[in-house]
């Protein structure tokens, strides 16, 4: 503690303060659930969009990301080139369903087409994985604050937890967006530090790049078609990109903050940001990550996500470490309160208000959105308890776990959107297929391939085979068991279309579309966006 001194201690302080000072000021525009839940709807759009990025690009980021990439090499990259085409699809199609119907939890879109019990299996399964990453968060910040201090990390975790719970629970999810921005902002100045105090440390880079690529860690496109290997091209545009819908459109924790917007348009100018810089944040997450394996002329750590902080702690920069921990800190809490924040709002939405009492008052369940906001926070210490002492990146564990969920997401929110036939009863019946396909699937194959009979599937492609056993059985389910449809749901796509058309409504809202399946002009950025990433990475990965 004595060697963290007291200029680092003093940022990290301020810091602190100003989230809870933030908290505090947001408060008082909390008067109802849904000002607790969306806000006044006063944030302008790029706030929003900033904390679209903090809240998924920062969790974890700063540490798993450059842990990922010390193992891995460049190649663990693949998985996140995906950003602008997951972008384009959630904007083309998730954003107009949730935001025209007024929902406050999205899997009421689902209840809508399917039926009630869709709608709790899908708000059920959201808060399971949910709680699970917002554990993995905690034990990421434990990592931090253990490093630094010497505190023990499940001390640090209840520490960390207590402060993000006092922001959250005083101004909601206006306090939620505008600590974001600021953890943001100290997020991307702590990465930028280490990338330009590493570049100057393994300088020139023309030898840096020469011993990544002697050791196999330059290439960042690795085009084999290998299923056992996660970070391959195959897996980032394709199965990544499936996965990666599900994070940002069939997601409570990222899609509140647009619902959060004050019309359409900003709604989808906050989701385009997103899908304009991340790729850009995770390259240089990634980049330290392989000079750091420069650095330490590739030396195994045996806390991987301790390695950023290592080599900062030998750099002896007054202040230095102090700015690195409010970062570290910061990738956890924009994650943390988005997370206590939105499990409350399905609690209560999906769960609470349908099953337990109705008929309450707005002041009521303003008091039970901050109840449940407690009790998802007091829940997941436990859970963080298990990360502790899990190894590895903690960014690709938490891939790998929320990669056994997204097929049913990817299927459920898929089929209501573009099948004609899929009814409830047989959604179901694909749901639970496709968990138990999986399950056998993914159990067997790492069973015999330790036997070297049979390869392991890597945890990418679980979302294509849960996904597809949940799509195919479905359909077939829903016709065996309810016939064939006569019309399109008005929930689908082109029920949406045809409703829009037939009631003479608007398809644009200040130059934006209202109407799902049509195409704004500044998407098609975004698909030159990624060709201007696969080039890149091509020649990045010749610079040796």
């Amino acid at each position: 503690m004595q060697g963290f001194g007291l200029l680092n201690w003093g940022i990290v302080g301020v810091y602190l303060i100003a989230n809870l000072l933030l908290g505090w000021y947001m408060s008082r525009r909390v008067k109802t659930a849904q000002d607790y839940n969306f806000g006044d709807r006063s944030a302008p759009w790029w706030a929003i969009g900033i904390s679209v990025i903090a809240t998924y690009v920062s969790a974890l980021s700063f540490l798993g990301g450059p842990a990922w990439a010390y193992g891995d090499g460049m190649a663990a990259l693949a998985i996140h080139v995906n950003y602008p085409l997951v972008i384009f699809a959630v904007i083309v199609l998730f954003l107009p369903f949730f935001f025209n119907s007024g929902v406050t939890s999205i899997y009421e879109y689902l209840e809508k087409r399917f039926g009630p019990a869709s709608r709790t299996v899908m708000s059920i399964i959201f808060l399971m994985t949910q709680s699970i990453t917002t554990a993995s968060i905690l034990t990421a910040t434990a990592v931090v604050v253990t490093f630094i201090t010497g505190i023990d990390p499940k001390i640090s975790i209840i520490i960390m937890t207590a402060i993000v719970l006092v922001y959250t629970l005083l101004g909601g999810m206006n306090a939620v967006i505008w600590t974001d921005v600021l953890q943001g902002a100290i997020l991307f100045l702590g990465a930028g530090i280490i990338l330009y105090c590493l570049l100057g440390t393994v300088s020139p880079l023309s030898d840096a790049t020469a011993f990544l690529a002697e050791n196999g860690k330059l290439d960042p496109l690795n085009t084999d078609l290998d299923f056992t290997v996660a970070p391959t091209v195959w897996a980032g545009v394709f199965a990544m990109t499936l996965f990666h819908i599900t994070v940002y459109g069939a997601n409570q924790m990222m899609v509140q903050r647009a619902l959060a917007a004050k019309n359409i348009g900003d709604a989808k100018k906050s989701y385009l940001l997103m899908g304009y810089v991340a790729f850009i944040l995770y390259f240089v997450f990634f980049f330290v990550g392989a000079l750091l394996f420069v650095h330490f002329k590739g030396e195994p750590f045996e806390q991987p996500n301790e390695i950023i902080l290592t080599f900062a702690n030998t750099l002896a920069i007054p202040g230095l470490m102090g700015i690195l921990a409010a970062a570290i800190l910061s990738a956890s809490m924009s994650s943390l309160s988005s997370a206590f924040n939105s499990l409350s709002t399905v609690s209560v939405a999906d769960i609470y208000k349908p099953f337990i009492k109705g008929d309450g008052s707005e002041a009521h369940y303003l008091l039970m959105s901050r109840i449940f906001t407690l009790i998802w926070a007091l829940m997941v210490i436990p859970m963080a308890y298990a990360f502790i002492s899990s190894g590895g990146s903690i960014l690709e564990t938490l891939s790998k776990v929320g990669s056994y969920f997204v097929g049913a997401k990817l299927a459920m929110f898929g089929m209501g959107f573009f099948s004609k036939h899929t009814t409830e009863r047989g959604l179901l019946v694909g749901v639970a297929a496709g968990a138990i396909g999986l399950i056998v699937i993914v159990g067997l194959g790492g069973l015999m391939g330790i036997n070297g009979l049979y390869p392991e599937i890597a945890w990418p492609w679980y979302v294509v085979i849960g996904g597809g056993i949940n799509i195919i059985v479905s359909w077939i389910a829903s016709v065996l068991l309810d016939g064939f449809q006569k019309d399109w749901h008005e929930q689908t796509v082109p029920g949406q279309i045809r409703h829009f058309r037939e009631s003479g409504k608007a398809e644009k809202q200040d130059g934006w579309y209202l109407v799902p399946g049509r195409i704004d002009r500044p998407l098609w950025g975004l698909l030159v966006v990624f060709v201007a990433i696969m080039l890149f990475l091509y020649l990045f990965g010749k610079l040796a």
